[in-house]
Order: C-alpha cells, then structure tokens, then sequence
C-alpha cells in the first residue's frame, strides 16, 4: 500500500502533462483550419470589413498566445470558457451533449463486459474446438469492419430493407430513453470491435491462466473444475482485461462521434462536428479537457485494477 500512492502520484503528475498537451495540440490544429469564427458569422458573402468588425469584437485579432493564455488561465478555476458563435458557456454545451452520449456509452459498457467476458471464457474453456473457432472466426470477422460501414450495412439491412428499426434519431427528441428502437443500432456499432477484441483477450489469458503450473496444482489437489476456472483462472485474465476495458472507454469517446454523426443523435460527437465546422474554438477545447480527464481518470483505475488482480505485471507510471 505504501509503494501505490507515491506511484499514484506520478500516474496522475504524468495524466495532467498529458491532459495539457492534448488541449495545446488541439488549439494549435484549430488554429491551423483555414478561416475562424468570424468568417462562420459573417454569412455566405463575407464583408472583410464586416469580418475585421467580428474578429475584434470576439477579440480573434489578439495573438494566438494571449487568448490560450487566457483560455488556459479561466480553465484553472473551471472555466471552460464561453462559444464564439452563440455566446452560451462550454459547460452549456456539455450538458446538453452529455446525456445521450453518456446513454450510449452506458449502455454498451454493460453489455460489453458480460459479452465480451462470457465469449472469451465460452472460447478458452472449448479450447480447439467447434465453439473456439466459431467466437474466433466471428470475433476475428466483425473486428476486421470499419464501425462506420458496419453501421452503413445494419441501417440498410435493418432500417431500410427490413423495416425493423428507425435508421435515425431524427424527430426522437433528446430523450432517447422514451424511444428505445432508436438506440438498437447504434448500441450494437458501438459494441462491434470492443466485444470482439475483449472477448479474445479473456480468451487468450484463459488459456494461458489454465495451462499454468498453480492451476495444475489446483486440479490435482481436487479442486473443482468450475472453481478452478473462475477463482483461479479468470482473475489472471481480468488484468489485462481490465485495461483494455479502459482503452475501450477512450475509444467510445472517439466512436460515438461517428455514430452519433451517422445516425443523427444529439450528442457530445455532434457538438464536437458543429464547433469544429464553425470553428468554434473553446468548445472544441472543453471537449478536448473533459476527454482528457476522463482518460486519465480510467487508465488510472484500469492500472489499480492490474496491481490489484496481477502484482507481477509490472506496471509503471
């Protein structure tokens, strides 16, 4: 115990770098996008006049410099800042994102674990057999599709041929709960690759858990098959499990993007589209900050867990 919170310490020392350069990156690259705000704002025929007008009043003819400092200065006592185009606060934005974004997200993380744990242990424990080469062959197929057109082949199969299931959240509304047909698809793109890559790494460590002398000697001694697999075996493949579980996390932040933008939902990913199009530069950096924290916070977690289950592995800030 006393070696984890100095080695907690750094975990976190080193998050907060990390959270510092996503948001820096991430202005700089805002930046670099040909025309800003102002141009957004000055219609489809800008005035220059108009637009120097615009840019002074939303003070964009400051340096680059002065205005992340600024920004980064407001950030330090929670202020995410305010939209260059509407004048509502970033943290506005992200309330009204966070809902749907947060259901989606919930939603495929409780069926992820179950599904990808019960495959994985489904495949080690038929191990060369008819079952392990169907989860693996399917694991392996799924896997190898874009979430993209994965959600392109459902929407036309179940949505526009089949007729089954609505092919957009378009007139549902923000309270998806009230309509639970809209969320079947994207839940399911969201699930493809994440049950797929968890479910073969419980599978892997499984196996190798399985084959190992401590559990050997576990079945020699008369312990029970059952027991063996579950109190013995699969805590050696949590671990690993358990950090993938948190890059899986991190990548929901990234594909809700895309299937929010695919299937029209009122999300933090249609937020991030609009700021990015109007180049709305604070909001693009609020999301920057809570995505970067929140990936701190779950490789944080994910790394407890693995010193928790595997003491061996390791790990290090």
């Amino acid at each position: 115990m006393s070696g984890t919170v100095p080695w907690a310490a750094r975990r976190l020392l080193l998050g907060a770098g990390q959270t510092a350069a996503v948001v820096l990156l991430v202005f700089v690259l805002t930046e670099a996008l040909p025309g800003d705000a102002a141009v957004a704002l000055a219609g489809d025929q800008p005035d220059p006049e108009r637009i120097a007008a615009v840019r002074t009043a939303m003070e964009l003819d400051r340096p680059a410099h002065e205005r992340f400092a600024l920004w980064a200065a407001g950030l330090v006592h929670g202020d995410l800042g305010t939209s260059l185009v509407s004048g509502r606060p970033v943290t506005a934005y992200l309330a009204d994102g966070f809902g749907p974004t947060l259901l989606l997200a919930g939603l495929t993380l409780v069926l992820l674990v179950p599904a990808g744990v019960g495959l994985g242990v489904l495949a080690a424990r038929h191990e060369g057999r008819l079952a392990d080469r169907v989860v693996s062959s399917l694991t392996l197929g799924v896997y190898a599709v874009p979430e993209f057109a994965f959600g392109v082949l459902l929407t036309t199969v179940f949505a526009l041929r089949l007729g089954w299931l609505p092919p957009t959240a378009v007139g549902h509304g923000t309270d998806l709960l009230a309509h639970p047909a809209v969320l079947v698809l994207p839940v399911v793109v969201l699930l493809s690759r994440p049950v797929c890559s968890l479910a073969r790494l419980v599978r892997a460590g499984m196996i190798e858990a399985l084959a190992s002398p401590y559990a050997a000697h576990a079945r020699r001694c008369g312990v029970p098959g059952v027991r063996v697999r579950y109190a013995h075996a699969l805590p050696g493949a949590v671990a690993p499990a358990a950090q993938q579980l948190a890059r899986t996390v991190d990548w929901l932040l990234g594909g809700v993007v895309v299937v929010e933008a695919l299937f029209v939902i009122p999300g933090l990913g249609t937020v991030l589209i609009d700021a990015v199009a109007e180049r709305d530069v604070p909001v693009v950096q609020g999301l920057a900050v809570v995505f970067g924290i929140t990936t701190v916070v779950l490789n944080l977690g994910a790394d407890l867990v693995t010193r928790r289950f595997a003491p061996r592995a390791g790990v290090a800030a």
